[in-house]
């Protein structure tokens, strides 16, 4: 079962990407939202305090499984029990209710207009496209409109709108919310230090941005088989510099796939909710050469996708204490469109409760932490026909 907990920053957050800072005059910017990791770490170092457990032994090991239920949780940092992230996100408490709101950026597939419309991009046959390019699937997704305008940035989607977008429907202007409304940043002045003297070091200033959420926003955080041993309440040191965040339990009511849409349809989207850790870089694992997906008896066939610049993913291993091996990924918010389902469909349920680690099992120590830290999750979305509300024309899509 699922086990939620919200995370409520007591400071500004130092949310780190993988550039190097440090030198003089460099700018060390804000990764928001931050990698799932980040949530995961937090946890696992709480859960471990909690527990009494100080290290799993030498750095660089062997590594020594801790006792007891909390090392059938956790494992080893060579080989992961059962803690798994499942879920994480931005989100915002309801008054008083014990619940959450999650927040989504908007996938690859939206694009809002700077009148605050939603509008969808539509796989669209190579030829008609009217293109050439080197794109490998049999249809790109193309955004129809009367002119040419810069996409609006900084938005986001409410429950409502995302249970709207996971159903292929119009998302309504009332269902976006602009970040500022949800954070704010600053640069925040720094200087090194010298290790041998722990005293500032000559010429070494910097700055680096500093996150501030608003008021009842953090981060909503979903954890599957941690046996009842995270924390419903207190602190966590979280981000960079170690900085506060208060814990407490929720709930998260998370709108479902649109079943009935997708058996009839028999296609569906995927949506990366956190990066890809692919060995195909863009391409999911578990699609092969022929552009099939195969989970158990389940199949369907990829025909567009809409992702992103890549991105890379990194990270300090405190167990190791050493960098984490840096590796491209697919972003968040990646599409992924597929027709021609066909099979047992309980492959689809597979994936939205373990990700493309239904697909393909990890396969490497390292790909087991990254599946333990919450990478490759996926929601699943109605790739409705264009008479059931998804259609060019809609006024709102």
């Amino acid at each position: 079962m699922t086990e939620y907990r919200f995370i409520r920053p007591l400071d500004v957050l130092y949310l780190r990407g993988n550039a190097l800072f440090g030198g003089p005059g460099d700018h060390g910017e804000a990764l928001m939202p931050p990698w799932p990791s980040l949530a995961a770490g937090a946890l696992r170092a709480r859960m471990l305090f909690d527990a009494g457990v100080t290290s799993f032994g030498p750095r660089g090991g062997p590594y020594r499984k801790p006792n007891g239920a909390i090392g059938e949780a956790l494992g080893t940092p060579d080989a992961p029990g059962r803690f798994r992230l499942s879920r994480f996100t931005l989100a915002r408490r309801l008054g008083g209710t014990g619940g959450v709101e999650p927040l989504f950026p908007p996938p690859a597939d939206l694009s809002v207009t700077p009148q605050r419309s939603a509008r969808y991009l539509r796989p669209t046959a190579i030829d008609a496209a009217g293109v050439a390019c080197s794109y490998p699937l049999a249809r790109l997704p193309v955004l129809r409109q009367a002119a040419a305008e810069k996409p609006l940035s900084g938005c986001w989607l409410t429950r409502a709108g995302w249970q709207c977008y996971l159903a292929g429907l119009p998302v309504p202007e009332s269902a976006l919310i602009d970040s500022g409304q949800l954070w704010t940043s600053e640069a925040r002045l720094g200087i090194a230090l010298d290790p041998d003297t722990r005293t500032a070091a000559e010429g070494q200033i910097y700055t680096v941005d500093a996150v501030a959420l608003a008021e009842g926003t953090g981060f909503v955080v979903g954890v599957d088989g941690a046996d009842g041993l995270v924390a419903s309440d207190g602190v966590l040191r979280f981000g960079g510099d170690g900085r506060g965040a208060e814990l407490t339990q929720c709930t998260l009511d998370l709108p479902k796939p649109p079943w009935a849409v997708i058996e009839k349809e028999r296609r569906f989207r995927l949506v990366l909710a956190s990066p890809g850790v692919f060995r195909g870089g863009w391409r999911p694992d578990g699609v092969g050469d022929d552009g099939i997906l195969r989970i158990g008896t389940m199949t369907a066939r990829l025909v567009a996708a809409a992702v992103p610049r890549s991105q890379v993913a990194s990270g300090w291993d405190i167990a190791k204490w050493a960098p984490k091996p840096a590796e491209r990924v697919a972003p968040t918010g990646a599409v992924y469109w597929f027709e021609q389902l066909d099979g047992v469909h309980d492959g689809l349920r597979q994936l939205e409760g373990e990700g493309f680690w239904a697909a393909q099992p990890p396969r490497d120590a390292y790909a087991a932490q990254r599946q333990a830290e919450g990478f490759n999750r996926v929601f699943i979305a109605a790739w409705a026909r264009d008479d059931q509300g998804s259609g060019e024309g809609r006024k709102d899509v």
